[in-house]
């Protein structure tokens, strides 16, 4: 039983691309947890699959030089925030170095979301989910959900001349209805600052 489950999964597999990030529960319809599990581990000891984290797995990419190539954690991030049709906004750190407004690279990468809160050890680094308001992601643009929570973790006082400069820039490749919509949601001071740009 577990040697079909597991040849259909490995099909499966094989039929998307490389680099791709899976749970179990993309294969829900092959055959009870357990089984879709043991499957899974099976795989990972053929090296045909790498695991990430506790019950995440890659379909891994090969480079010639570098090995396999693994996935950011803001793409794993991601993949979970779509398995669960949850959504996430980085903060913190994470927002303000997509921003390129610090260079340093968080170990703990903090996700605002709508779904189950939670952290996911990945690695030496731990994802996690904090559970926010629906007002908190009713942001519609990117950057400026970056931007808010960029200048959220920076400080009212705290804001130099050239970090508002990095943010100028980046506020004019959104859209001004964007950023209309979403200074409204921003704290008043992030507001003003939007709309300055």
């Amino acid at each position: 039983m577990t040697n079909s489950v597991q040849t259909r999964i490995e099909n499966e597999i094989k039929s998307m691309k490389k680099g791709s990030i899976l749970f179990p529960s993309n294969f829900d319809d092959m055959g009870n947890v357990e089984v879709v599990k043991k499957s899974l581990l099976r795989l990972e000891n053929k090296k045909f699959l790498v695991r990430l984290a506790h019950g995440i797995y890659l379909y891994p990419k090969q480079d010639k030089l570098l090995g396999v190539l693994y996935p950011t954690i803001e793409e794993i991030a991601v993949a979970i925030a779509a398995r669960d049709k949850a959504r996430i906004i980085p903060t913190g750190t994470t927002a303000l170095n997509k921003l390129g407004l610090s260079t340093q690279i968080p170990m703990n990468v903090v996700f605002l979301t709508d779904g189950a809160p939670r952290s996911i050890v990945v690695g030496k680094r731990t994802i996690k989910f904090k559970r926010t308001s629906p007002k908190n992601l009713a942001v519609k643009g990117e950057i400026t959900s970056l931007i808010i929570q960029a200048l959220k973790e920076i400080g009212k006082d705290n804001v130099t001349a050239a970090q508002l400069e990095k943010i100028k820039i980046h506020l004019e490749k959104e859209k001004q209805e964007i950023i209309g919509h979403d200074a409204k949601l921003a704290p008043a001071w992030i507001s003003k600052i939007m709309k300055n740009n």
